[in-house]
């Protein structure tokens, strides 16, 4: 079992920057793939970004791409989200989650384990 609490979010002004954190506890993370999602208010939940268990591959959604960066420390247990160049949109409920497959890694629907969410707003 993998538990995961994510930390990081705050209030930023367009254009600032924020670095979310995903700490994880249960042997298996390291084995792990895993995805930030966001979900903003009367919208469905959003992928965002994943990295491979071993930080060899990454995947962006097509909003974030050149804007955000997945990194993962797999000897600390934790993921990271760079967001720079933050726009009003990309205000929402943060979310990281974890996956045994690859495969499905854009879709909510693929992964096991999930977080709690912080929050990011982004004021104009």
């Amino acid at each position: 079992q993998v538990q995961l609490v994510e930390s990081g979010g705050g209030l930023v002004q367009a254009g600032g920057s924020l670095r979310l954190s995903c700490a994880a506890s249960g042997r298996t993370f390291r084995f792990s793939h895993v995805g930030w999602f966001r979900q903003a208010p009367g919208k469905e939940r959003e992928f965002v970004a994943a990295i491979s268990y071993s930080g060899g591959t990454k995947d962006y959604s097509d909003p974030v791409k050149g804007r955000f960066t997945i990194s993962r420390d797999n000897a600390k247990y934790t993921v990271s989200l760079q967001m720079n160049s933050l726009k009003p949109e990309d205000t929402a409920l943060y979310y990281c989650a974890s996956s045994s497959s690859w495969e499905y890694v854009r879709n909510w629907n693929g992964y096991d384990y999930w977080g709690q969410g912080t929050q990011v707003t982004v004021s104009s």
